[in-house]
């Protein structure tokens, strides 16, 4: 049974969804359908593909996954089909690849259409998706190449005894998540005492939870999570909402010497 998955920036509430998901019904019937999110904000290539890039890899090898964020294609953003990691995605060619993927992907296929669409998730992209669940040749459906558009990626920066990274999504629990990993948090402080500091320096922390409930409730911790990114957080509490911290911020870590 292929499995089909989509994610987008229509809200669940939207006919769009249930358009698409009837339109893979009569296309590919024994097609399993999985949303993954319908919850991006508008147009947000950077926050689709954390989302993305962090479920994919849970779904079997040789999954199709439907990317409807910023995808009315235009005469610089072509849809394209992507073979990565033995998954399929298909969107537009809006740079999301660069921020979904840690390598190189197996192949990219430009699709070339003559359909002009203002909804071409319906139109295009449900289409090829359900030719490839139903065991076409991705080569067959397009033309192969190996340009992909590339968004900025913001990196996080680091000079001795200083990290500077970035808020990079803030989930339902309005936690905020950094691009600061855990190996560069090694590299840079060695051990060495460390504050963590965002907003103002009057919102400091200066250890690394292993769980959320070392913290009293109400007060801001910080934590690797699932995903293998410095979070910040309030226990039991909203410390985007409270803080006013948003995508794009600037977290520092300090470290001090003995």
């Amino acid at each position: 049974m292929p499995v089909i998955t989509l994610t987008s920036d229509w809200n669940i509430n939207s006919f769009y969804t249930s358009a698409v998901r009837g339109h893979i019904t009569c296309l590919c019937p024994d097609a399993r359908i999985i949303d993954i999110s319908h919850n991006i904000d508008a147009f947000n290539v950077p926050q689709a593909a954390f989302v993305l890039r962090n479920s994919f890899r849970h779904f079997p090898a040789g999954s199709i996954h439907i990317i409807a964020v910023n995808s009315e294609p235009d005469k610089e953003k072509h849809p394209v089909i992507v073979k990565y990691r033995d998954h399929y995605f298909i969107s537009s060619d809006n740079g999301i690849y660069g921020l979904l993927m840690d390598s190189d992907p197996e192949m990219v296929i430009r699709i070339e259409t003559n359909i002009e669409s203002t909804f071409p998730e319906m139109d295009i992209f449900v289409p090829i998706a359900c030719k490839i669940a139903n065991g076409e040749n991705i080569e067959n459906l397009g033309i192969k190449t190996s340009d992909l558009y590339q968004h900025s990626n913001f990196l996080p920066t680091f000079s001795e005894n200083l990290i500077n990274g970035r808020v990079i999504f803030i989930d339902s629990y309005s936690n905020a998540i950094s691009n600061i990993t855990p190996d560069l948090f090694e590299k840079a402080g060695s051990n060495k005492p460390f504050d963590i500091l965002f907003k103002s320096n009057a919102n400091k922390i200066n250890k690394i939870n292993k769980k959320y409930v070392e913290t009293s409730e109400g007060e801001l911790l910080a934590i690797i999570n699932s995903v293998g990114l410095l979070e910040i957080a309030m226990y039991k509490g909203r410390l985007a909402e409270l803080t006013g911290l948003s995508i794009g911020d600037v977290i520092r870590i300090k470290f001090y010497d003995r």
